[in-house]
């Protein structure tokens, strides 16, 4: 029992969701116990956002060292602009608009793998270029109208199913879906070789820029969806609704126990950081903390749980 207690404690996506139950016990306790089942619906209803996008980038940082999307907050804003303005309203299109958010983020995985591997420029540098045209199109495409989902999306967005929130399913369905290309097809394993190192993959015969392309096709993707839920949940889709995304993106990615040096990571890990993430900020908004405050403290508290999960690793 002891030795199978060490190996739970060596995981270090477990650490995210003791994280994140202690912040939810801290808040719990200072409201009473009132707010115990709004405040785990409303946890899962806006960690499903950061599970979905988390996974995708997730899977760009398995790759390795200077893998990152840095346009998946520009992806989100295009995706859920073009598509409710596709909708307009109509509920005969929900599902084609669907489609079409998943068809934008093909274009922009694809134009975020162009500017990588016919430029030879940084990942870091291409998505962040791209992000800017991306960005520029949801603008152009927008041009400051904020344009209603149809009532049955919006229905759906903010709906619950057996007491669970629609979009937490919406995040498990796509996380299972990610854990099954992740550990048990070609193409996960694929990914994890590449993360671990590229020259020996490829020597291996792996087909590694065509495996970095489908890569960041998903990322992208995941992205897109994310935007038709987000704008739908929002009541419609604005400029700058993907901004927070960005730095989301990223920490759960890597609170969730996924190595930033690549070929090794974890689907469970990004559903304990993304609500730990949601968690931290509902806590000291509730003590009455400012923004400045409140950013200050995330950081800190971010950092603490990464030296905790490391060091626990380590010694043990």
């Amino acid at each position: 029992m002891t030795t199978g207690f060490n190996t739970i404690l060596r995981t270090r996506w477990v650490w995210s969701f003791v994280a994140a139950s202690v912040v939810w016990f801290i808040t719990i306790m200072f409201t009473g116990g009132s707010s115990l089942i709004e405040l785990t619906q409303v946890a899962f209803t806006f960690a499903s956002f950061s599970i979905i996008v988390g996974l995708g980038q997730m899977f760009v940082i398995t790759l390795g060292p200077g893998n990152i999307d840095l346009s998946i907050p520009a992806t989100m804003t295009l995706s859920g602009t073009i598509v409710l303005k596709f909708v307009g309203g109509d509920a005969s299109l929900i599902i084609p608009g669907f489609v079409l958010a998943i068809a934008i983020g093909v274009g922009a995985g694809l134009s975020n793998f162009t500017l990588i591997k016919l430029l030879r420029i940084p990942p870091i540098i291409a998505t962040l270029a791209m992000s800017f045209i991306v960005q520029s199109a949801a603008i152009w495409t927008n041009r400051g109208l904020r344009i209603r989902p149809p009532q049955p999306l919006s229905d759906f967005a903010v709906g619950f199913t057996f007491g669970v929130p629609n979009l937490a399913w919406v995040a498990l369905i796509v996380s299972i879906l990610g854990y099954v290309l992740l550990e048990k097809s070609v193409f996960g394993r694929w990914v994890v070789a590449i993360g671990q190192n590229m020259r020996a993959a490829r020597l291996a015969g792996v087909p590694v820029e065509g495996v970095r392309c489908a890569t960041y096709v998903l990322c992208a993707v995941l992205a897109g969806i994310c935007g038709y839920f987000l704008a739908s949940f929002s009541g419609g889709a604005a400029l700058n609704m993907g901004q927070e995304y960005l730095l989301m993106s990223i920490a759960v990615v890597v609170i969730g126990g996924t190595s930033v040096a690549g070929g090794d990571s974890n689907v469970p890990g990004i559903w304990g950081a993304s609500l730990f993430m949601f968690l931290v900020v509902s806590m000291l908004n509730t003590y009455g903390f400012d923004a400045g405050f409140r950013m200050i403290m995330t950081g800190i508290i971010i950092i603490g749980v990464i030296i905790a999960a490391s060091s626990r690793t380590v010694r043990l």
